[in-house]
């Protein structure tokens, strides 16, 4: 998430400065109302007074007319909390860990991306639960979960979702779900247990997520790439400033700000208002000195050269419209794994899984009962069956989608470079 921390950035100074300019005017008209008592000149002008009320009324309560203007009016699944472990990582956090859904067939692991908790699978734990057992845990430093001992790295992060498996039963397969550092936690774990593929873990799906640093796949990625050492000098300072920058954190979040770099990095369509609030409060609560640790990790990270050694079934998601990992991105992964199925979604940005959520979910729900046919009967669905390029993966109708073929500009389905 390095594109939406620097917009996040850009815009809270920005709502700070407004905040600065509001409080100095009130000030202004205050000094010279009081000199004005006191040495019995001409009252001051109310100009200033009703420009810095003004000001700071849209500093402190801008986001709730943001929300209007940059969200759609729609009821969305409200997150909500589930029966709670706390499991010891493998690098010194206590994990906090959600167990729900049903009681038979595969479980679901979701790993969220960096900056957010596992409030962000609302969507998913509506329209999963009633068929697949769920597990939903929080990063370490991020939610609830505590902070590493051992440090910030995405070694370290697959490690602590390896002891997540380990605290499950035995019983069931499990299907890894991650989004975006989620998707290269995934990754990172698979490369590193490759004994436990087909084994204890059934299947992964990865969504807009990358294969290396994420520099590299971002938009203006050449603008981006010959700026790390900048970059990583800022995390730093970050790291140093967190106290006054999570205060200033939440005056963005406020006035709004935080919004419209949520808005704008990470959706290609118009979310809800709630979809937009919930992606901009989390990162607002979490600690700015983990997330920039995260994101130094993410810098030296790359898992590229051991994809073909992940032999096992995979979904894989890519946005049309993604700025934070480019669509190339994915298409590289389903390219290298073996048995790998690309998912392409023109119209969303890299939080997907929340603004295309019932599209996402319904592939996700088709791929586990997939998964559940293949593990209880191995000679019977063929792998082609599900990741064939004949395979139906139309979404499904929204209220304000417009007929259209299948395969259109709007949503693009396109098979890996070897499907199975």
């Amino acid at each position: 998430m390095i594109l939406f921390a620097f917009l996040q950035r850009l815009f809270a100074i920005g709502s700070l400065a407004i905040f600065a300019a509001a409080a100095w005017l009130l000030w202004r008209w205050y000094d010279a109302d009081h000199l004005a008592d006191v040495l019995g000149v001409t009252e001051p002008s109310s100009a200033g007074l009703w420009w810095g009320a003004g000001l700071m009324a849209f500093s402190l309560l801008g986001r709730l007319p943001v929300l209007m203007l940059l969200g759609r009016n729609e009821t969305t699944a409200p997150p909500r909390r589930a029966a709670s472990v706390e499991v010891p990582g493998a690098d010194g956090a206590v994990l906090h860990v959600e167990t729900e859904g049903a009681s038979e067939g595969p479980v679901l692991v979701f790993t969220h991306g960096w900056g957010l908790s596992a409030r962000i699978w609302a969507e998913a734990r509506a329209d999963l639960g009633a068929r697949f057992g769920l597990v939903f845990w929080d990063l370490p430093g991020l939610g609830r979960s505590g902070r590493p001992t051992a440090g910030y790295s995405i070694e370290g992060f697959a490690e602590d979702l390896h002891a997540v498996i380990d605290s499950l039963p035995e019983d069931r397969p499990l299907i890894l779900v991650g989004h975006s550092i989620g998707g290269m936690t995934v990754q990172t774990f698979c490369a590193r247990h490759p004994e436990l593929l087909n084994r204890r873990v059934a299947a992964i799906v990865l969504e807009n997520t990358t294969h290396t640093n994420p520099l590299e796949t971002m938009i203006l990625s050449r603008v981006f790439r010959p700026l790390q050492p900048v970059i990583e000098l800022a995390c730093k300072l970050d790291m140093v400033l967190s106290p006054a920058l999570w205060v200033m954190n939440w005056q963005a979040y406020l006035s709004g700000s935080t919004h419209v770099a949520a808005r704008l990095a990470g959706f290609g369509t118009r979310p809800t208002r709630e979809q937009l609030d919930r992606t901009a409060r989390l990162p607002t609560k979490n600690s700015p000195a983990v997330q920039a640790r995260g994101n130094l990790a993410m810098l030296h990270w790359s898992v590229t050269g051991r994809l073909p050694r992940t032999d096992v079934p995979a979904l894989v998601f890519a946005g049309g419209r993604d700025l934070i990992t480019k669509d190339h991105a994915g298409e590289t992964i389903a390219a290298a794994l073996p048995q790998a199925r690309l998912i392409r979604v023109e119209d969303a940005g890299h939080m997907g899984p929340v603004e295309r959520a019932a599209f996402y979910n319904e592939q996700i729900g088709d791929f586990a009962e997939f998964v559940r046919l293949l593990r209880s009967r191995p000679a019977a669905p063929s792998r082609r069956s599900f990741l064939s390029p004949d395979a139906d993966l139309a979404p499904p109708a929204r209220p304000d989608d417009k007929p259209r073929e299948r395969g259109g500009p709007e949503l693009g389905v396109r098979p890996a470079a070897r499907p199975i």
